[in-house]
Order: structure tokens, then sequence, then C-alpha cells
């Protein structure tokens, strides 16, 4: 709230106000952890190989799970707690956070997303209180956490 604070009324975001936003940033990043865009990869292999006593043979496709290292206690220790803090300092080791892919082949929209997130957490928390209608609504998970009732809110103004 600090950089809301800072603004005259009806003053935009700067690039300076997004790169101060490291909290915020954190908790989009956890919530992409916890729940991420996509669901995973396929890839074909280009030479046989052994996995957990399994013979992949060449040419065969594998697909890659993002929970696979996105709900790994290895790497996020409680992974099904909401802990924003497991990304400051160096965060977590490379290649097991992967929302936007990694390496040579990572989403050229990463730092695009990463602006539109940041804009849109900023207006929705400094203009609007937010009241889920239904306090107790259970959360069913299939591919997607899906709220029962649809996660219906109210949205008031400030």
């Amino acid at each position: 709230m600090e950089i809301a604070k800072s603004k005259r009324p009806g003053e935009f975001l700067n690039w300076n106000d997004i790169q101060k936003m490291k909290y915020s940033w954190n908790v989009a990043r956890e919530s992409m952890r916890l729940s991420p865009p996509g669901f995973g990869t396929f890839k074909e292999a280009i030479t046989n190989f052994t996995y957990a006593g399994f013979t992949i043979p060449k040419g065969w496709k594998t697909h890659w799970n993002v929970h696979s290292t996105h709900k790994n206690p290895e790497y996020f220790p409680d992974p099904e707690k909401f802990d924003p803090s497991r990304f400051e300092g160096q965060g977590p080791p490379p290649y097991t956070f992967v929302p936007f892919g990694g390496g040579p082949h990572m989403c050229a929209g990463k730092e695009f997303a990463r602006v539109v997130l940041l804009v849109f957490i900023h207006n929705v928390v400094t203009k609007f209180k937010l009241e889920k209608v239904n306090p107790n609504e259970k959360i069913s998970y299939s591919i997607k956490p899906i709220m029962e009732n649809g996660l219906t809110i109210h949205l008031q103004p400030h």
C-alpha cells in the first residue's frame, strides 16, 4: 500500500513502482505455483533412456507435469501451504518453478504477464474491498482448483 499512498489521485503506476512490488510478485508467483497456468508439456525422446526402471525408446512422446516440481516437498517444503516468502532472496532452485517454462524456450511474454498481473493486483487491492459471499465455500480439485459455487464475491469501492 506504500506505492498507493505515494501516488496523487488519478496518477498511474510507473516502471519504478512496478519494480518495487516485490511482495505482490511473490504472491502472484506463489499463486501460479499452486495453480499453474499450464499443466505440463510433451517432449519427444531423442535417444533411448531409462528412467525409474522404465526404458523409454527413442521417438516416444513423454509428458512432464508441472505439479511434479511445483508440489514437490524437496523443492517446496509444505507444498500445499500458501507461502509467498518462498520466493524471497534466491527463491526456489532453477527449473523447479516454471509457470512460463524455462531455458531457451521460456515464454517470451513472461515480463509482460508480470507487469499485467502487478498492475491488476494493485488496482484491485487499492480500489476495492473484496468479500467472499460464501466464506465457507469448498474447493474441489480436478486438473485445476474449482470453487463449488464459482467463488462469488462482492466488490465494493473503497
